[in-house]
């Protein structure tokens, strides 16, 4: 899974974030800016990314273009700080060398390396800061970060500090303002007359490599002789080439003529591991694949529907058959594990039992008033019938199979469901719009906390009602008091009090079930060792590993070595 920026009003918590710090305990800190200098091994060494897109490339770079932003971003443009969403929030000092809080958590002012320049020799300031972020707050690009809602300015005393000031309290967007907004140089972003469309061919950035060569079929980067930390990247060479199909990318990974590769293959073990000592895999779980009942439909706005449906289904089993045990069961509380298995309030999920119980499932039905009918479907006093359905994009096969074991654990509790598999654009347009009975879908948002995925489900602020287009409150739940619980985990920058809040915010999802959590979507990352090392590992989680996730691809290009450098 992608670490897509998130579409809409997305709010999230940094946990550990929201306290001023700088590159001290809890942070890795960069070598201080002085000017690339790279090795001759390095020079020699060529890096192939394999990811299948099912596109030629368009030879665009521009980082506000989410179509195109995954082939810039973490290579040619970077970040103030590097968040790390593996490991709570660990904090690496990038283009700011340092952040402080204000004491009310309303502002946020950072301190901009020195020495820094970009790939063309120009000097990087704290005019491109504020430069980069009044694109977004004059509208000028899409804020798909909702940083419209909370930031009121940003400003700088300094050709070196650069400060951020927020409407209220908002200590959950340091992730937002820090890790996911690419800074781009005025003195070329200003020449755009449209930014959000430009086409970008020859980018200028800080990151460690440039746009060598693109074409439709192959992007090359270069290492970027002016990058800012001394020695970086050893991997003087990327070859990013345009697999239109998985079969001919899955081969290149099979044979190792690609090294470093992030999509699905079947039966990966036999087709993968086993035919190189070389060949690895990790797959991080991020977030959770969930059915989605829409809390206006009449049937499904009964508490105790949606809890037997969650309890009819088998987890265990829909990933085997599925997802073919690549998706772990979720768990309803809806924090994903292991990755953030320390936030997950154990005693409470102990109490609401296995996750899979079709008795106990049976019983709540009965307590809706529910009673066998002579089909073999539920029927209530009033004659309306558990009957059913629900959406998915057809073009994801998984999801598909998923819904099948889904649909036969449904059965076994007198529970019928229609699947209805629609086209992308019809299924978005539905889910979006609220005309749907139950989806099946994921949120595709990950940050450094279960909050960032909770909010977007359980936030009032990021839906609308039927007709009109939800932000990412597909279900459409209002509750006041779960908006108190979120809202007053932005507000406070203590860990403790934030995961108090955390676990009565898991309390909502086990008793009140406005989501239902099935599996769990894993980051796609194969690896080959045979010519590089310093790989991110289940061990050794330093970045989220997948190419695609921006800004975390940077920090795994400056952790590899090539063999015999």
């Amino acid at each position: 899974m992608r670490r897509l920026i998130s579409i809409g009003l997305t709010l999230g918590a940094a946990g550990a974030l929201a306290a001023g710090c700088t590159a001290g305990a809890g942070s890795t800190a960069p070598p201080a800016a002085g000017g690339g200098s790279h090795s001759a091994a390095s020079n020699n060494s060529t890096l192939v990314i394999d990811n299948e897109n099912g596109a030629t490339w368009t030879c665009g770079f521009n980082p506000f273009n989410q179509s195109v932003n995954f082939l810039a971003d973490g290579f040619v443009y970077e970040p103030l700080v590097y968040v790390n969403p593996l490991q709570g929030g660990k904090t690496t000092p990038m283009l700011a060398s340092s952040f402080t809080w204000g004491a009310d958590s309303k502002s946020l002012t950072f301190n901009l390396r020195s020495g820094v320049k970009w790939s063309d020799g120009q000097p990087l300031t704290s005019a491109d800061v504020v430069y980069t972020f009044n694109l977004i707050l004059q509208k000028k690009v899409p804020d798909i970060n909702g940083l419209l809602s909370v930031v009121s300015g940003v400003t700088a005393a300094s050709g070196s500090t650069v400060t951020v000031n927020f409407k209220s309290a908002a200590s959950p967007y340091f992730y937002y303002v820090a890790d996911q907004t690419p800074i781009v140089p005025q003195h070329q972003w200003s020449t755009f007359s449209n930014p959000t469309n430009a086409t970008v061919g020859t980018p200028i950035g800080s990151g460690p490599y440039t746009v060598n060569k693109c074409t439709p079929q192959l992007i090359t980067y270069t290492a970027n002789p002016n990058f800012w930390q001394p020695g970086e990247p050893k991997v003087h060479t990327l070859q990013y080439p345009a697999y239109l199909t998985n079969d001919v990318a899955n081969a290149d990974l099979r044979q190792g003529k690609a090294q470093w590769g992030s999509q699905f293959i079947p039966s990966i073990q036999t087709y993968y591991v086993n035919q190189s000592p070389d060949n690895h895999y990790w797959f991080p779980p991020t977030v959770n694949v969930a059915l989605i009942p829409n809390l206006t439909d009449p049937l499904l706005s009964n508490v105790k529907v949606r809890q037997a449906l969650s309890y009819a289904i088998n987890r265990d089993q829909v990933n085997t058959v599925g997802e073919s045990g690549y998706y772990p069961p979720s768990n309803q509380a809806g924090v994903v594990t292991p990755t953030f298995a320390s936030m997950l309030d154990q005693s409470a999920v102990s109490a609401w039992g296995s996750g899979f119980d079709a008795a106990k499932a049976k019983s709540l039905l009965t307590q809706a008033g529910y009673h066998l009918g002579s089909d073999g479907v539920m029927v209530n006093a009033s004659g309306q019938r558990l009957a059913l359905t629900v959406q998915t994009n057809s073009g994801f096969s998984d999801w598909v199979a998923d819904l099948q074991v889904i649909q036969q654990n449904f059965k076994a509790i007198g529970v019928s469901l229609t699947m209805h598999n629609l086209s992308a654009n019809a299924f978005s347009n539905n889910l979006y719009s609220g005309h749907y009975q139950l989806a099946f879908y994921d949120q595709q948002i990950f940050g450094p906390s279960p909050y960032y995925e909770l909010n977007n489900w359980l936030n009032s602020a990021n839906t609308a009602p039927v007709g009109q287009q939800s932000g990412t409150n597909y279900e459409r739940y209002i509750n006041k008091t779960t908006d108190g619980l979120l809202n007053a985990y932005a507000a406070t920058t203590d860990p403790g009090q934030q995961q108090t809040l955390l676990n009565q915010i898991q309390q909502v999802m086990l008793t009140q079930v406005p989501v239902i959590p099935v599996v769990e979507a894993v980051d796609w990352y194969q690896y080959n060792t045979a010519k590089f090392s310093g790989w991110p590992t289940s061990t050794d989680p330093y970045a989220q590993p997948a190419v695609y996730a921006y800004p975390d691809n940077e920090q795994v290009l400056l952790r590899l070595t090539p063999s015999g450098s």
